[in-house]
């Protein structure tokens, strides 16, 4: 990707026009690859992508974020977290890609920590990434992974960085795409999403995204999600193949 999300987080999530038009033009590139993974899901195709649903981080600081998660998201924000994390690890597993597994399982859980609780002029991923670092140094991670954590969850709403899941914002970013969207999903086994659906209900997920990112995109006008939202992003929600 050509957008710097160093840049962005140094914006506190504000994108310079030129920003603004390498994603409006990575969000083109990516529409009819969407378009046709979430057609092949209808048409009940799938793939052989999956992952042990029960096997998590055993550590210190993993078992910390799960408690920060489960303390501060809501229902529908924290079922999302652990499909993102699902999600992500069975999409890195079909692209070959090695990551820090612990890493990626604090930043799925913690990825949204803001996203509720929009502040004006800062972005929520931008903040909540800061957040989670902050945890995740207090948990016991070094500075590098720390900030790694905080990096993919500020990382992971920036359009193009989940091409690559051996990196923890792109792990992010493809896990919850999968989730919104429908990104990736006919790469899927049927019968393991049904499983992982029915272990963290969606609890009407597609409604709770569109109404927080809209939120968002009114305390952050020059932010991502406002882009997103401009691009297409409520319709795209909306025809994400879940029923709800």
């Amino acid at each position: 990707m050509s957008v710097d999300n160093e840049v962005i987080r140094a914006n506190s999530g504000a994108l310079v026009p030129a920003q603004r038009r390498r994603l409006r033009v990575e969000i083109a590139r990516q529409l009819p690859g969407l378009l046709a993974g979430q057609l092949a899901w209808a048409m009940r195709r799938g793939g052989q992508g999956r992952t042990d649903r029960g096997r998590v981080p055993d550590t210190r600081a993993a078992r910390e974020a799960e408690e920060l998660a489960r303390a501060e998201l809501s229902a529908p924000v924290l079922a999302h977290s652990f499909r993102t994390y699902l999600f992500g690890r069975a999409l890195a597993g079909l692209d070959g890609n090695t990551y820090d597994d612990e890493v990626a399982y604090i930043a799925c859980l913690l990825h949204d920590l803001n996203l509720e609780h929009p502040t004006p002029g800062r972005c929520f991923a931008v903040a909540g990434g800061e957040r989670a670092a902050a945890f995740a140094l207090g948990a016991g991670l070094g500075p590098e992974r720390a900030d790694a954590v905080g990096a993919a969850v500020a990382a992971h709403v920036t359009p193009g960085v989940a091409a690559d899941t051996g990196d923890p914002g792109g792990f992010v970013s493809a896990g919850a795409a999968v989730d919104v969207l429908g990104a990736r999903i006919a790469e899927l086994d049927r019968g393991w999403v049904r499983e992982v659906l029915a272990e963290h209900p969606r609890h009407g997920w597609k409604k709770v995204a569109v109404a927080a990112f809209r939120a968002e995109a009114a305390a952050v006008p020059h932010g991502r999600t406002a882009l997103l939202l401009a691009t297409g992003f409520a319709t795209a929600v909306r025809l994400a193949p879940f029923p709800e």
